[in-house]
Protein backbone atom coordinates (compact mmCIF):
# COMPACT_ATOMS: atom_id res chain seq x y z
CA UNK A 1 0.00 0.00 0.00
CA UNK A 2 1.08 3.67 -1.50
CA UNK A 3 0.26 6.42 1.55
CA UNK A 4 0.87 10.24 1.57
CA UNK A 5 4.74 11.35 1.58
CA UNK A 6 5.50 12.66 5.34
CA UNK A 7 6.66 16.36 5.58
CA UNK A 8 9.22 17.86 7.71
CA UNK A 9 7.28 18.96 10.50
CA UNK A 10 6.55 15.20 11.23
CA UNK A 11 10.42 14.60 12.01
CA UNK A 12 11.91 15.12 14.86
CA UNK A 13 15.50 16.30 13.18
CA UNK A 14 18.67 18.17 14.93
CA UNK A 15 20.37 20.03 12.59
CA UNK A 16 23.62 18.86 11.01
CA UNK A 17 26.89 20.23 10.75
CA UNK A 18 28.93 18.92 7.75
CA UNK A 19 31.30 16.42 9.36
CA UNK A 20 30.77 12.65 8.98
CA UNK A 21 27.14 14.19 7.04
CA UNK A 22 26.65 10.42 5.59
CA UNK A 23 27.13 8.82 9.12
CA UNK A 24 25.31 11.42 11.15
CA UNK A 25 22.24 10.72 7.92
CA UNK A 26 22.32 7.59 8.44
CA UNK A 27 22.05 7.55 12.11
CA UNK A 28 18.96 10.34 12.09
CA UNK A 29 17.33 8.18 9.60
CA UNK A 30 17.96 4.82 11.34
CA UNK A 31 16.33 6.71 14.69
CA UNK A 32 13.08 7.89 12.76
CA UNK A 33 12.98 3.60 11.62
CA UNK A 34 13.54 2.28 15.03
CA UNK A 35 11.37 5.09 16.75
CA UNK A 36 8.46 4.22 14.22
CA UNK A 37 8.19 7.59 12.71
CA UNK A 38 8.68 5.67 9.00
CA UNK A 39 5.12 3.37 9.09
CA UNK A 40 4.66 0.62 6.32
CA UNK A 41 2.83 2.86 3.79
CA UNK A 42 4.41 5.89 4.73
CA UNK A 43 7.17 7.69 2.06
CA UNK A 44 10.43 9.83 2.12
CA UNK A 45 12.00 11.04 -0.67
CA UNK A 46 16.15 11.83 -0.80
CA UNK A 47 14.98 15.59 -2.26
CA UNK A 48 12.88 15.91 0.95
CA UNK A 49 15.51 14.20 4.17
CA UNK A 50 18.21 16.39 1.82
CA UNK A 51 16.31 19.30 2.21
CA UNK A 52 15.23 18.52 6.06
CA UNK A 53 18.67 17.83 6.96
CA UNK A 54 20.08 21.04 5.15
CA UNK A 55 22.54 18.73 3.45
CA UNK A 56 23.01 17.97 -0.44
CA UNK A 57 21.44 14.75 -1.58
CA UNK A 58 24.77 12.92 -1.81
CA UNK A 59 25.12 11.82 2.10
CA UNK A 60 21.38 10.87 1.76
CA UNK A 61 21.83 8.98 -0.58
CA UNK A 62 24.71 7.30 0.36
CA UNK A 63 22.49 6.28 3.73
CA UNK A 64 19.80 5.44 1.70
CA UNK A 65 21.78 2.57 -0.23
CA UNK A 66 22.98 1.34 3.58
CA UNK A 67 19.86 1.26 4.87
CA UNK A 68 18.32 -0.39 1.41
CA UNK A 69 21.10 -3.28 1.87
CA UNK A 70 19.84 -3.84 5.71
CA UNK A 71 16.61 -4.36 4.46
CA UNK A 72 15.36 -1.38 6.19
CA UNK A 73 13.97 0.95 3.15
CA UNK A 74 13.30 0.39 -0.56
CA UNK A 75 12.53 2.02 -3.23
CA UNK A 76 8.75 2.04 -4.20
CA UNK A 77 7.99 4.67 -6.37
CA UNK A 78 9.64 6.83 -8.66
CA UNK A 79 11.89 8.69 -6.63
CA UNK A 80 9.83 8.25 -3.14
CA UNK A 81 11.39 5.42 -0.90
CA UNK A 82 9.73 3.55 1.76
CA UNK A 83 9.64 0.32 4.32
CA UNK A 84 9.69 -3.00 2.27
CA UNK A 85 6.57 -5.44 2.09
CA UNK A 86 6.90 -8.15 4.81
CA UNK A 87 6.02 -11.67 3.60
CA UNK A 88 4.82 -14.40 6.09
CA UNK A 89 8.32 -15.93 5.58
CA UNK A 90 10.68 -13.07 6.35
CA UNK A 91 8.17 -12.21 9.57
CA UNK A 92 9.15 -15.70 10.10
CA UNK A 93 13.07 -15.62 9.70
CA UNK A 94 13.22 -12.48 11.80
CA UNK A 95 11.36 -13.97 14.82
CA UNK A 96 13.39 -16.85 14.88
CA UNK A 97 16.64 -14.93 14.90
CA UNK A 98 15.35 -12.31 17.14
CA UNK A 99 14.38 -14.66 19.81
CA UNK A 100 17.71 -16.12 19.89
CA UNK A 101 19.57 -12.68 19.99
CA UNK A 102 17.27 -10.62 22.18
CA UNK A 103 16.77 -13.12 24.73
CA UNK A 104 20.56 -13.76 25.38
CA UNK A 105 21.06 -9.92 25.23
CA UNK A 106 18.58 -9.91 28.12
CA UNK A 107 20.46 -13.09 30.31
CA UNK A 108 23.62 -11.25 29.78
CA UNK A 109 22.08 -7.91 30.85
CA UNK A 110 21.21 -9.51 34.23
CA UNK A 111 24.76 -10.29 35.07
CA UNK A 112 25.50 -6.70 34.69
CA UNK A 113 22.52 -3.98 35.43
CA UNK A 114 22.96 -1.46 37.77
CA UNK A 115 20.79 0.45 39.93
CA UNK A 116 20.85 3.74 36.90
CA UNK A 117 19.92 0.97 34.57
CA UNK A 118 16.87 -0.27 36.35
CA UNK A 119 15.39 3.48 37.25
CA UNK A 120 15.68 3.72 33.57
CA UNK A 121 14.05 0.57 32.41
CA UNK A 122 11.09 1.90 35.21
CA UNK A 123 10.68 5.29 33.74
CA UNK A 124 10.64 3.57 30.23
CA UNK A 125 7.55 1.16 32.00
CA UNK A 126 5.75 4.26 32.79
CA UNK A 127 6.49 5.69 29.75
CA UNK A 128 4.85 3.54 27.85
CA UNK A 129 2.07 2.52 30.20
CA UNK A 130 0.82 6.33 29.91
CA UNK A 131 1.16 5.81 26.12
CA UNK A 132 -1.05 3.07 26.29
CA UNK A 133 -3.74 5.30 28.76
CA UNK A 134 -3.16 8.36 26.01
CA UNK A 135 -3.62 6.04 23.16
CA UNK A 136 -0.52 8.04 21.94
CA UNK A 137 1.50 5.24 19.19
CA UNK A 138 4.32 7.48 18.61
CA UNK A 139 5.13 8.05 22.05
CA UNK A 140 4.14 4.32 23.03
CA UNK A 141 7.15 3.05 19.89
CA UNK A 142 9.84 5.43 21.31
CA UNK A 143 9.42 4.12 24.74
CA UNK A 144 9.40 0.72 23.60
CA UNK A 145 12.52 1.21 21.93
CA UNK A 146 14.28 2.74 24.63
CA UNK A 147 13.13 -0.22 27.02
CA UNK A 148 14.16 -2.45 24.84
CA UNK A 149 17.72 -1.50 23.65
CA UNK A 150 18.36 -0.16 27.15
CA UNK A 151 18.56 -3.75 28.39
CA UNK A 152 20.74 -4.93 25.10
CA UNK A 153 22.95 -2.04 25.59
CA UNK A 154 23.53 -3.32 29.35
CA UNK A 155 24.69 -6.95 28.01
CA UNK A 156 27.58 -5.04 27.17
CA UNK A 157 28.48 -6.29 24.10
CA UNK A 158 28.63 -4.31 21.28
CA UNK A 159 28.41 -6.64 18.98
CA UNK A 160 25.14 -8.57 19.87
CA UNK A 161 24.02 -4.81 20.14
CA UNK A 162 24.62 -3.90 16.54
CA UNK A 163 22.80 -7.19 15.19
CA UNK A 164 19.73 -6.53 17.11
CA UNK A 165 19.72 -3.25 15.82
CA UNK A 166 19.79 -4.59 12.26
CA UNK A 167 16.89 -6.73 12.82
CA UNK A 168 14.87 -3.94 14.66
CA UNK A 169 15.65 -1.87 11.55
CA UNK A 170 13.63 -4.17 9.53
CA UNK A 171 10.84 -5.35 11.65
CA UNK A 172 10.40 -2.28 13.32
CA UNK A 173 8.31 0.06 11.27
CA UNK A 174 5.98 -3.01 11.19
CA UNK A 175 5.03 -2.28 15.22
CA UNK A 176 2.89 0.41 14.11
CA UNK A 177 0.20 -2.29 12.84
CA UNK A 178 -0.06 -3.59 16.54
CA UNK A 179 -1.96 -0.87 18.56
CA UNK A 180 -5.40 -1.92 17.19
CA UNK A 181 -4.73 -5.29 18.37
CA UNK A 182 -4.15 -4.39 21.97
CA UNK A 183 -0.65 -5.94 21.68
CA UNK A 184 1.28 -2.57 23.19
CA UNK A 185 -0.76 -3.29 26.75
CA UNK A 186 0.12 -6.74 26.58
CA UNK A 187 3.52 -6.20 25.86
CA UNK A 188 4.11 -3.78 28.47
CA UNK A 189 2.75 -6.59 30.90
CA UNK A 190 6.26 -8.51 29.56
CA UNK A 191 8.05 -5.81 29.90
CA UNK A 192 7.26 -5.62 33.48
CA UNK A 193 8.32 -9.03 33.85
CA UNK A 194 11.59 -8.44 32.03
CA UNK A 195 12.27 -5.46 34.70
CA UNK A 196 10.98 -7.89 37.60
CA UNK A 197 13.47 -10.13 36.59
CA UNK A 198 16.75 -8.21 35.92
CA UNK A 199 16.08 -6.57 39.67
CA UNK A 200 16.46 -10.07 40.62
CA UNK A 201 19.32 -10.75 38.50
CA UNK A 202 17.56 -13.72 37.30
CA UNK A 203 19.37 -14.11 33.57
CA UNK A 204 16.51 -17.03 32.18
CA UNK A 205 13.63 -15.49 33.18
CA UNK A 206 14.64 -12.42 31.50
CA UNK A 207 15.27 -13.71 28.78
CA UNK A 208 11.89 -15.90 28.70
CA UNK A 209 9.81 -13.00 29.31
CA UNK A 210 11.85 -10.97 26.08
CA UNK A 211 11.17 -13.99 24.00
CA UNK A 212 7.53 -14.31 25.03
CA UNK A 213 7.50 -10.20 24.13
CA UNK A 214 9.01 -11.03 20.41
CA UNK A 215 6.33 -14.22 20.01
CA UNK A 216 3.38 -12.35 20.80
CA UNK A 217 4.10 -9.15 18.20
CA UNK A 218 4.86 -12.26 15.58
CA UNK A 219 1.73 -13.87 16.74
CA UNK A 220 -0.50 -10.50 15.66
CA UNK A 221 1.61 -9.85 12.72
CA UNK A 222 1.25 -13.21 11.47
CA UNK A 223 -2.73 -12.87 11.65
CA UNK A 224 -2.34 -9.85 10.03
CA UNK A 225 -0.30 -11.18 6.71
CA UNK A 226 -2.81 -14.40 6.29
Amino acid sequence: MVGAALSRSEFEIMPLTRDTLQERVYQQVSDLILDGQIAPGQLVTINGLAEAFGVSTMPVREAMKRLGAAGALTLVTGRSIGVPPLSLGRLTDLRNVRVEMEGLAAEWASRHVGHEDLEQLRNACARMEQAVNNGEVKDYLRANRAFHFKVYQTSHSAVLVSVIETLWLQISPYFNLLHESGNYAAANLQHQEVLTALEARDGGRARAAIQKDVESAYAVLCLMLS
